[in-house]
């Protein structure tokens, strides 16, 4: 099960979301849920202050489950329209990078050494070519 919950005002296709995810799922093959949340700025400012002590604005967090489930992302679709700009992409583009980013976080990839970031970059752009 995806469930999705947008917080904003910023008008997302849940539908188109939750296509692509499970696109995306079925290609990892992983059967368990996922939870997304859309926040603005300072929603996700605040969670990256308490969850990472970073006490600065994200596109994307994501939170280990349990269970059945797989984790949730958290997105800052006010940080997307901003990145969507910068990359010269639409929002919905920016929406599906950031959520390969986040879902591979999920599953344990991480980006803190060089050699890890290569192998996370090429896993992020083999998942949005497919």
């Amino acid at each position: 099960m995806i469930e999705i919950n947008n917080l904003t005002k910023i008008k997302i296709s849940q539908r188109r979301i939750k296509n692509f995810l499970k696109k995306i799922l079925k290609i990892l093959k992983i059967k368990k849920d996922i939870s997304l949340a859309f926040v603005n700025s300072s929603q996700i400012k605040k969670l990256n202050k308490i969850y990472l002590k970073r006490n600065k604005v994200t596109d994307v967090l994501s939170f280990s489950g349990e269970g059945e489930l797989l984790g949730e992302i958290i997105i800052s679709l006010h940080q997307l329209k901003k990145q969507a700009k910068i990359f010269h992409h639409s929002l919905e583009e920016e929406i599906k990078v950031i959520l390969v980013h986040g879902l591979l976080h999920l599953i344990g990839f991480d980006h803190k050494k060089e050699k890890d970031r290569i192998k996370m970059s090429a896993w992020e752009k083999k998942l949005l070519n497919s």
